[in-house]
């Protein structure tokens, strides 16, 4: 498996040719992770040259960052959008390109790294593009592995690729993770603020609007991750992910909520040793990490300081107005293609919340009457994946339209 690679330093000193500067290609470089990427970029231009860089829809942020950067080339998903970012970049010698294809291509250009940043099952082809050159790819794309994980381990240890973790509980956990003696450890511990209705009642939860839901505690997030994070599905879904990176199973990986967002990641041993990784809440932290591994990327966050944090503290979960983890795991230990199921009804009913078609609550309700509905079998191939995600994209996107006939008019706060 890839992740057993970076675990020892004869491997990660060959794998390191840092002599030049490492090419990057940035999937999904205008979300929230692609951001991040592009800062740190920008900040170490001596470390680092830039192959591509990719948007779905955003063409004017995606010329911009193709300018600062020098990228070779610029791919925006939305062909609508072909003709703003063909002419930003008119002039520039940085290609351009539009569709679907095209961020495929972007992927598949020659580049020592690629970071993984496109949100949802979007980013499944491009991803897989990028394992196939068998290079680092640097990966943010939780929902891949959730909708297609053991085809997707597949291939990395059928291409040699090697698969660095950007999620910050993942990244933690890794740099805490005994790959040489994984018999030693008892299980890991991944941590979460509780988001936005941590403390809120449920019959609150059930009236949330989308301001307050994206009003994420600590970390500044896009939308869907966001909402992700105020269900707790965004766990459920690091649960499916911890579980195909670290080759263990559901009942060895813990959850906490930590409201403070200090500790992002814990290992706890045999011996009874708890090895836990702490930093300020930025995705900068863990994104350095992976840009310049088996070395350490300059990075410019505040440090931590635990005197002026002054406590930790930590809660379980309330399985109750938090049924998401549950969910999770049961389609965990299901198998097949029901995480796939779990992913897609997801993203489909964060959708119809954010359109203000259905309520806060409703969007777990639909997940889980999808799951309950779509029997599913196991993953033969990709092409199974793709149709099972489908199946359930249209079974929860009925499911959510019955609930909307019933859902009152969205209300003036959810811009």
């Amino acid at each position: 498996m890839a992740l057993t690679v970076v675990s020892r330093a004869d491997d990660a000193a060959a794998l390191d040719s840092r002599g030049t500067p490492r090419r990057v290609t940035v999937l999904g470089s205008t979300g929230s992770v692609g951001r991040s990427t592009v800062d740190l970029l920008l900040r170490n231009p001596g470390d680092f040259t830039v192959e591509a860089v990719t948007a779905n829809r955003n063409a004017k942020a995606l010329a911009e960052q193709a300018r600062q950067l020098g990228a070779s080339f610029a791919a925006v998903a939305d062909p609508a959008e072909y003709g703003v970012l063909k002419e930003a970049l008119s002039g520039s010698g940085i290609e351009v390109a539009c569709g679907a294809e095209a961020v495929v291509e972007a992927a598949e250009r020659p580049a020592d790294m690629v970071m993984a940043g496109i949100v949802g099952a979007a980013g499944l082809a491009s991803t897989l593009a990028a394992v196939r050159r068998g290079k680092i790819v640097a990966f943010a794309n939780k929902e891949t592995l959730v909708c297609a994980g053991g085809l997707f381990m597949q291939e990395v240890a059928a291409h040699g690729a090697t698969l660095l973790p950007v999620d910050s509980e993942h990244n933690a956990i890794w740099q805490c993770f005994d790959f040489e003696r994984v018999e030693g450890i008892e299980k890991i511990t991944l941590t979460c603020s509780g988001g936005p209705f941590r403390e809120k009642s449920v019959d609150e939860m059930r009236a949330a609007t989308l301001k307050q839901a994206v009003a994420h505690p600590v970390w500044n997030m896009g939308a869907k991750i966001s909402i992700d994070s105020a269900t707790l599905m965004n766990k459920g879904l690091e649960i499916i992910e911890a579980h195909h990176l670290f080759r263990l199973p559901s009942e060895q990986i813990d959850v906490v909520i930590h409201p403070q967002s200090v500790i992002h990641g814990l290992v706890t041993y045999h011996d009874g040793s708890v090895l836990a990784h702490m930093g300020t809440p930025d995705m900068r932290t863990p994104i350095a990490y992976v840009l310049g591994w088996p070395c350490r990327t300059a990075a410019p966050m505040q440090r931590l300081d635990l005197v002026t944090v002054g406590r930790l503290t930590f809660e379980r979960p309330d399985p109750v107005r938090f049924p998401a983890l549950r969910l999770a795991r049961e389609a965990l230990v299901q198998g097949g293609g029901a995480p796939t199921v779990l992913n897609a009804a997801n993203e489909t009913a964060v959708h119809a919340f954010i359109e203000g078609r259905i309520g806060f609550l409703d969007i777990v309700a639909v997940v889980e009457e999808t799951l309950a509905a779509l029997p599913v079998g196991a993953l033969g191939s990709l092409d199974d994946v793709y149709h099972i995600d489908g199946e359930a994209r249209a079974l929860a996107a009925e499911l959510a339209a019955h609930r909307a006939r019933n859902h009152p008019a969205a209300d003036t706060d959810r811009a």
